[in-house]
C-alpha cells in the first residue's frame, strides 16, 4: 500500500474515534501505545481550546500550533494544508475576521465530515473546508496571502510537489507558517525509520537543510527553521524497545536530532517594469 492510502486510512480512522468519544493519537496505534506524547500534547491553552468544539481537538495530530506563531491580520485569506478535524482552521477564522476567510484542505472523508461538523458547532462561517490533496491544491493561483500546516506536509511522498503548489496559490508577497517534523543532521537508515515512526508515524521527515532547499528550489525566501521541540531518546525509550531496538546503543544516533519546527518563508513580491518591453 503506498503511503498516501496508509496516510487516509489511519487518518480516518482517527476520526471515527473522536466521533465515538476516543482520542485520535496517531491513526492506528497500538492498544496500550500512548505514540503521540509528547508530540501533539499540550500544544494549545486553555483560551484556545475554549473557543472551538471539543471533538476538534482530540482530532488533533499536529506536532505544534502554527496558529500561535502565525502573524494572521484581519482581512486575510488563510489556507490550512491538511486540515483534519478543522482545530487550526478553525482558530485562524477568528483571528482574520472580519473580512478574511479560511480554506482547509483535507483528502479524508471522515476528517471533512467531522471538520464540517465541529464548524457547525462553532458557529464561525467564515470558513470552507475543500475535498482534495497538497500536491494538487484546489484553488487557483495568487490567491491566498497565508499558508499554515501542521505536521502534514512531512507525510507527502512529493513534497517538492507540495511546496510548488504552495508557491502557485500564494500571492506574492504572501506568507508559508507551517509546524512540521525535521530532523538534524545524518543518522543510519534504519535508525531513522524507526524513530520517525514513532515521532511522525509514518513520517517521513526531512532534515532541516534539505527542507530549506526544496523551499528555495520552489522559488520562496526569508526561509527560517526554528525549533519549537526537541525530542530526547527518552520520548522514543517505550516505543523503540517495543521494536526490539536496544535503544541505549543508539542513543547518541538519535538524541535531540529530532525536533517540531516552525518553518516559515515567504513568496517574493511582485517585481515593478520598469522596461519599456517588458509588458508588451
Amino acid at each position: 500500500m503506498e503511503i498516501k492510502e496508509v496516510v487516509k486510512e489511519r487518518y480516518g480512522q482517527a476520526a471515527l474515534r473522536v466521533t465515538t468519544g476516543g482520542s485520535s493519537c496517531c491513526g492506528a496505534a497500538p492498544a496500550g501505545l500512548n505514540c503521540c506524547d509528547p508530540i501533539t500534547s499540550n500544544l494549545y491553552d486553555a483560551e484556545q481550546k475554549g473557543q472551538i468544539p471539543e471533538t476538534a481537538v482530540l482530532a488533533s495530530l499536529g506536532c505544534g500550533n502554527p496558529t500561535a506563531l502565525a502573524e494572521l491580520k484581519p482581512g486575510e485569506t488563510v489556507l490550512d494544508l491538511g486540515s483534519g478535524g478543522g482545530i487550526d482552521v478553525l482558530l485562524s477564522a477568528r483571528r482574520v475576521a472580519p473580512g478574511g476567510k479560511v480554506y482547509g484542505l483535507d483528502m479524508t472523508d471522515e476528517m471533512l465530515a467531522l471538520a464540517n461538523e465541529n464548524k457547525r458547532k462553532s458557529g464561525i462561517d467564515n470558513v470552507e473546508f475543500l475535498k482534495g490533496e497538497i500536491e494538487n491544491i484546489p484553488l487557483p493561483a495568487n490567491s491566498v496571502d497565508v499558508i499554515i500546516s501542521n505536521c502534514v506536509i512531512n507525510l507527502s511522498a512529493n513534497k517538492d510537489r507540495v511546496l510548488a503548489e504552495a508557491y502557485r496559490v500564494l500571492k506574492p508577497g504572501g506568507r508559508l507558517a507551517v509546524s512540521d517534523v525535521v530532523t538534524k543532521g545524518e543518522m543510519l537508515p534504519e535508525i531513522r525509520q524507526s524513530v520517525l515512526l514513532w515521532v511522525g508515524c509514518i513520517s517521513g521527515a526531512l532534515e532541516e537543510n534539505e527542507y530549506q532547499a526544496k523551499l528555495a528550489a520552489a522559488g520562496f525566501d526569508q526561509i527560517s527553521v526554528e525549533p519549537t521541540r526537541v525530542y530526547r531518546i527518552e520520548d522514543a525509550r517505550e516505543f523503540l524497545s517495543q521494536s526490539g531496538i536496544d535503544v541505549d546503543s543508539i542513543a547518541p544516533e538519535v538524541d535531540g536530532k529530532f525536533m517540531s519546527a516552525f518553518i516559515r518563508a515567504v513568496k517574493p513580491a511582485a517585481k515593478s517594469c520598469c522596461s519599456p518591453t517588458c509588458c508588451s
